[in-house]
């Protein structure tokens, strides 16, 4: 489970944009394949500048949209999801998705071509 949260595209992108968007959490969960009652989900988002619970009981919750953007607007993010039963733990690490690493892996092949082609 933690391993497709942050494997997750939209997740990614989501953190890139301090964007507590809780539902793409739960969508990589779900597509995980890990056994997990969904309304017993919990997710927060964490950093050094705090912490703040953006989904509960498997679905969204109340919570204040300035204050979630400034706890992402951090380098770190700690994505906090309990899952409401058992005592199993896991922890990930990840990265978001910048517009450099986009256009990076977006232009590389193209570059590699052109190198190619400029050998003939």
């Amino acid at each position: 489970m933690a391993k497709s949260v942050i494997c997750s595209s939209l997740v990614k992108a989501a953190i890139f944009g301090s964007d507590a968007n809780w539902g793409r959490v739960l969508c990589a969960i779900g597509y995980s394949g890990a056994k997990c009652d969904i309304s017993q989900v919990e997710v927060a988002f964490v950093s050094e500048r705090g912490r703040i619970i953006v989904c509960q009981n498997g679905a969204g919750i109340d919570f204040d949209e300035a204050r979630a953007k400034e706890i992402l607007l951090a380098d770190e993010i700690i994505i906090d999801i309990s899952c409401g039963s058992g005592d199993g733990k896991a922890e990930a690490y990840g990265c978001d998705l910048t517009y450099d690493y986009v256009r990076i892996s977006g232009d590389y092949r193209a570059e590699q071509l052109a190198q190619i082609a400029g050998r003939r």
